[in-house]
């Protein structure tokens, strides 16, 4: 398993934890997500087979959050 560290921008409350956590969960290979609002951090626990981590910023900004660096 890898664990993949992102900063993502545009939370601003619970509600955004939560849509990025389930955008993030539906993927296949995602094992477990934690989102820190105040930081922007995102951990995500994935399989490196099934996922990398352009797809993981791909299904974040798809919901309309951005992913920096």
């Amino acid at each position: 398993m890898n664990t993949t560290t992102l900063t993502v921008t545009g939370m601003s409350c619970m509600g955004c934890v939560n849509s990025v956590k389930n955008l993030v969960s539906a993927l296949p290979g995602v094992i477990a997500v934690d989102v820190d609002l105040a930081s922007g951090r995102v951990e995500v626990r994935h399989d490196p087979a099934r996922i990398d981590s352009s797809a993981l910023r791909t299904a974040i900004e798809a919901g309309g959050y951005a992913v920096v660096g």
